[in-house]
């Protein structure tokens, strides 16, 4: 790696955790007290930092395409996104709307005993009956780039992007997880150019879709 890459050099440390011990929700809050330990023996002065967590930290964002009329298209699915109701009663740069949910690639979160890259198509094989009704074995998903942080200033999760060819018309009902939460979700496959299109026009607003369909676009050289 070029030194212009180079990250600096630091360590950090936990000096006192303040979480409180009852918390044993899905997700824990943790409030850390840190302190940076840089080269030379220099360290940062001590500070409060909140972290949330979660036993399955990593995800996958599934990609799931079909080739119908020499025509390259992606599936998108519905997700009830509860936390979006916070935004109504928040102080906000823009006033909210009302969605509370959003379109997105199907997505899921990696189990404490799905392992290495076979654990990852593992899990992106489940999510994808799941959330789409389609049956793609763990065999025919491939990598889509390298995995990427969402957002680490809160959460330490790591979206693994995979992609698999199906054919729609082999689809049954989504098999769903047992939440209220995916419930009546819909699932459609549109064109690249169609993606890209609710993309400018701020239908589509989820961060790892946009990734996941912009790599797709590179890697087909295609856009529709």
């Amino acid at each position: 790696m070029s030194d212009e890459w180079r990250l600096p050099e630091l360590d950090v440390q936990i000096e006192r955790d303040e979480s409180s011990p009852e918390d044993h929700g899905f997700l824990r809050l943790r409030r850390l007290v840190l302190r940076n330990h840089y080269p030379e023996a220099e360290q940062s002065r001590a500070y409060r930092y909140d972290v949330v967590e979660r036993d399955a930290l990593d995800a996958v964002a599934i990609v799931l395409v079909s080739r119908e009329d020499s025509s390259l298209r992606v599936c998108l699915r519905s997700a009830t996104r509860p936390p979006l109701l916070l935004r109504r009663d928040a102080r906000l740069p823009l006033p909210a709307d009302d969605a509370l949910s959003l379109w997105e690639v199907p997505a899921g979160l990696v189990e404490v005993d799905e392992h290495g890259e076979a654990g990852l198509r593992e899990c992106a094989s489940r999510e994808t009956l799941e959330e789409t009704g389609l049956t793609v074995a763990p065999d025919a998903f491939t990598r889509l780039g390298p995995p990427l942080f969402l957002s680490p200033g809160v959460l330490a999760e790591q979206v693994h992007f995979l992609v698999a060819e199906v054919d729609p018309a082999l689809a049954a009902a989504p098999t769903e997880d047992g939440s209220p939460v995916e419930e009546r979700a819909r699932v459609r496959f549109v064109t690249l150019a169609q993606a890209f299109q609710a993309l400018d026009a701020g239908i589509v607003r989820d961060a790892k879709t946009e990734v996941a369909l912009r790599r797709l676009a590179a890697s087909s050289s295609e856009r529709g």
